[in-house]
């Protein structure tokens, strides 16, 4: 017992001066400034079927975190409503990051034929983002302002841009807020115009089928299931509905390279639209 407690002293005693000297090397540890990003939407930004999983995963870096609580068939309302704003209030305490960021998106549910989630596009839908900009200020985050993702119907050769006033209803209230925006919407309908129809099925969760692909050749997308040209409203209701997450085929919802390329047009508009996050945002 004496010969091992003495053992142990001189080792201490040895280690004590080699401690000293290497705290002495070693530089101050400077504290990290790390901030994070809520997501908010609907199910093109959810973490099925959207573009937010790509973005989270692949294009912030470890001193930005990432929370993706987008759900599949909200709207600006039902959102509020069920208590999801609640939950991503809750994540945009500010201690201990240095930041919080919240980005907004909805207009999907928000369209016409939706029954309990639908809005007013004229009064309801700007109100409500306005809302949700001015909460998200009063909790302390920055609220980011992103027009909705388009989806992939042709006509013609020409892309039906049914979302457009929703776009535009959310430009209006980023400029009468001072909300920083991400135009997704105008990024996303140039670059699936430019692609044309046929190509940009290559974007959905599930490959179409050989009837739906070569209609798209033609440059007018049918039915999923092979049916005529759907009736917008209708015809998204039902690929957008509530309840038990799906994988398939339609023009609305994205799978992983979809969510890629889409993820990263919406890092090059955030890194324009809020400079204090380029320097942690990936391309």
């Amino acid at each position: 017992m004496r010969l091992a407690a003495s053992f142990a002293a001189a080792a201490l005693a040895l280690s004590a001066p080699a401690a000293a000297q290497q705290s002495a090397e070693r530089p101050p540890v400077q504290p990290i400034r790390a901030s994070k990003i809520v997501l908010v939407g609907d199910s093109t930004v959810a973490v099925q079927g959207g573009w937010g999983p790509s973005f989270c995963a692949r294009h912030v870096t470890s001193f930005l975190a990432c929370v993706n609580l987008a759900r599949g068939g909200r709207s600006s309302y039902n959102y509020r409503a069920e208590g999801s704003w609640d939950i991503a209030l809750a994540e945009m305490r500010r201690r201990p990051w240095e930041q919080v960021y919240v980005l907004i998106q909805f207009g999907h549910n928000d369209q016409p034929g939706k029954p309990g989630r639908s809005t007013e596009l004229a009064t309801e839908f700007p109100a409500n983002l306005k809302r949700y900009v001015a909460e998200a200020r009063a909790a302390g985050a920055i609220p980011v302002l992103v027009t909705p993702l388009t989806r992939r119907q042709f006509k013609d050769g020409t892309l039906i841009r049914d979302l457009e006033p929703w776009a535009e209803a959310t430009r209006r209230v980023a400029a009468e807020t001072g909300a920083p925006l991400v135009d997704l919407h105008a990024r996303s309908t140039a670059a699936v115009q430019a692609m044309g129809a046929a190509a940009a099925t290559r974007f959905a969760q599930r490959p179409p089928s050989p009837t739906v692909w070569a209609a798209a050749a033609t440059g007018t997308t049918i039915d999923a299931n092979g049916g005529a040209v759907p009736a917008p409203a209708a015809a998204n209701a039902a690929a957008e509905p509530m309840g038990q997450a799906k994988l398939s085929f339609d023009y609305t919802h994205i799978g992983p390279e979809g969510a890629d390329f889409f993820a990263g047009q919406v890092v090059e508009e955030l890194a324009r639209a809020v400079p204090a996050l380029r320097r942690n945002l990936i391309p």
